[in-house]
């Protein structure tokens, strides 16, 4: 049976704005991830996810569309694209794009006719108001001029579009086409459970991510997502999409990954698990049970940092726990999600300035939430100061930089055996190494107290949650360790892969 290359893909997230500065603005580009694509090739992933860099007037990082076929000078121009999608394939990279269907910017020439009082029906525009608030904090409702309110679910720079009007459909049919002719492998779906709301708007009394609620989950949601489909097999190299769906049940999630529907959606129940065999082992169960292709992630440009996640009193223990957490990830049946310098070992950085914070989050609680801009830093590649290497020398980056990021460039960490960058190139090696001998399936052996242990065909994973040391499982050889195992027993907060020839 032929397998889909994104069945087992690791796939690299680029937060572009944080990645690489190549025009010495201190804002990460398309130019400076070219520069970089060597790297993620040493690294050994699969694909490489790009988040917006469409025209915006960046009042959510990019995801306030302007522009859905066009490249934001901020971060290069559409040959800057092409040149990266071409390098990318060089070097056997698959490339996928954001795109947001939920909302515009309120710089959108067809918001900006909106105010104007021309095809307002193609967002959400109403005389009365109901009850529902922004994600962000605060009204979903923002009053215009002439005394009408539109819905914006995030940013009041983002309103909500209307998709129950043609019109919105056509669009987003033409922006898959548009990107999918330039040579992009896939889509990132952003918020792809929200785009209808009920009929009539009504008033809730819990607006979290839930399978049944009038903000979030609408059936209709299904019919956009079994047209896109249709564009996507239409193009020759099996395109994909992924949706981001929150969720509170796997069974859910599955309806979104349906033969005729996206191919995969993220599987948050993982990134959200504590630290605990119990709670892994269910979301496991859960997901293999739930959808015929599972994803996994630990972080993402939306979320505290793993490593601080596992470890917020000891940053040892978050280091060593995200390690462990990997190596149990990449073990598992389906693809792996990582998130931009997870792989150096980045902690959250918990300390920038109020000034310097940009995150709508933070701005609109008025400073009560922390926002999501400790996990965007900009990535220290090398000991250049002001900025790791990030930027030219002498330039400073878009965010600040903690003096820890000195501690853990992807420069220091070259060659170092021990480093958290060679641990992961090892264990992404080692992953393609054993993909032709490991079936699909899954299955549990008997765990100490503490720990998790499962087998795929040859390959054994085991993950020590507890506080006392384990013994190993029966096994011939050890593959590769997320600390080291010594005596046949695994210290706590360890993970390691072995193999059984029979």
């Amino acid at each position: 049976m032929d397998i889909p290359w994104w069945r087992d893909a690791v796939v690299y997230e680029i937060y572009v704005r944080s990645f690489a500065d190549a025009s010495g603005d201190g804002v990460g580009d398309l130019a400076g991830v070219r520069e970089r694509i060597p790297y993620l090739r040493r690294l050994g992933v699969d694909a490489i996810w790009l988040t917006p860099f469409y025209l915006s007037p960046m009042a959510d990082g990019g995801y306030d569309v302007a522009d859905y076929r066009g490249v934001d000078p901020l971060f290069g121009t559409l040959a800057d694209f092409d040149a990266l999608v071409a390098e990318a394939h060089g070097h056997g990279l698959k490339v996928l794009v954001d795109v947001v269907p939920n909302h515009s910017s309120s710089e959108h020439p067809w918001f900006q006719a909106a105010l104007r009082g021309e095809g307002r029906d193609r967002y959400l525009f109403r005389d009365t108001i109901n009850n529902w608030q922004s994600t962000f904090g605060g009204p979903a409702w923002t009053q215009t001029p002439d005394g009408q309110w539109y819905l914006h679910l995030f940013a009041p720079a983002q309103p909500d579009f209307n998709w129950r009007n043609p019109e919105v459909h056509a669009e987003f049919l033409d922006v898959l086409r548009f990107w999918l002719d330039k040579g992009v492998d896939g889509f990132r779906i952003d918020v792809a459970m929200g785009l209808y709301k009920a009929e009539g708007l009504p008033d809730v009394g819990d607006q979290s991510f839930k399978s049944v609620s009038p903000v979030w989950g609408q059936p209709e949601v299904h019919g956009v997502y079994r047209d896109w489909r249709k564009v996507l097999d239409g193009y020759p190299g099996e395109r994909m999409a992924v949706g981001e769906v929150w969720t509170d049940s796997a069974e859910d999630l599955a309806l979104y990954v349906r033969p005729d529907e996206l191919h995969q959606s993220f599987n948050f129940a993982w990134l959200q698990a504590p630290w605990s065999p119990t709670a892994f082992k269910k979301v496991i169960d859960d997901t293999l049970a739930s959808v015929p292709y599972a994803t996994w992630v630990l972080s993402n440009h939306d979320v505290v940092r793993h490593r601080t996640r596992y470890g917020t009193a000891d940053p040892g223990t978050g280091l060593a726990r995200a390690r462990a957490a990997l190596l149990t990830m990449l073990a598992l049946p389906g693809s792996a999600y990582l998130y931009q310098g997870e792989e150096l070992g980045l902690p959250e950085v918990t300390d920038l300035p109020d000034e310097a914070r940009q995150d709508p989050v933070f701005v609109q609680s008025e400073g009560k939430l922390p926002g999501r801009d400790g996990c965007r830093v900009p990535l220290p590649w090398s000991a250049e100061s002001p900025s790791y290497g990030f930027s030219p020398p002498g330039v400073r980056p878009w965010l600040p930089q903690p003096s820890s990021f000195a501690e853990l460039t992807a420069e220091k960490q070259e060659g170092d055996a021990d480093s958290t960058l060679e641990f992961y190139r090892r264990a992404l090696a080692c992953r393609r190494e054993l993909a032709g001998d490991i079936p699909y399936t899954l299955e549990w052996l008997d765990s100490p107290e503490g720990a998790l242990f499962f087998s795929r065909g040859p390959l054994i994973c085991a993950i020590n949650c507890g506080t006392e040391a384990v013994r190993l499982p029966a096994h011939d050889t050890v593959l590769l360790s997320s600390a080291p195992v010594q005596a046949g027993t695994l210290p706590p907060d360890t993970a390691v892969w072995l193999r059984r020839e029979s």
